[in-house]
């Protein structure tokens, strides 16, 4: 079965964001980076459940998963969900930076 891949508003950002943070040091390792990562987004129109659950899925109601993108301290973490036949790619975000948490409500004050 073949998948649909859709990128999601804020992965698209993620990744735009960290294109810009390496091309600072390289535009040409910036644009080998961005290349690569799309073309593992874009296997995962095959087998996404190959990618194991992130450390997200304990905080989320959906299943979350990651592949991880790069090299060294480079690891890029692609997080996503699979509903029915489409692949939602939520995020793409640096390895070292703490999983991601639900947003709580804002609190109310008792008077």
């Amino acid at each position: 079965m073949t998948y649909r891949v859709i990128i999601e508003a804020p992965a698209q950002a993620d990744m735009q964001e960290a294109y810009r943070w390496i091309a600072q040091e390289s535009s040409e390792r910036a644009a080998r980076w961005y290349n690569g990562l799309v073309d593992v987004i874009t296997s995962l129109a095959m087998l996404p459940e190959r990618c194991p659950f992130a450390p997200e899925n304990a905080f989320f109601p959906e299943d979350i998963r990651q592949l991880l993108y790069g090299k060294r301290s480079g690891v890029y973490r692609i997080l996503l969900t699979v509903a029915e036949d489409t692949v939602h790619v939520l995020h793409v975000r640096h390895g070292a930076r703490r999983p991601l948490r639900p947003k709580k409500p804002p609190s109310r004050k008792l008077h």
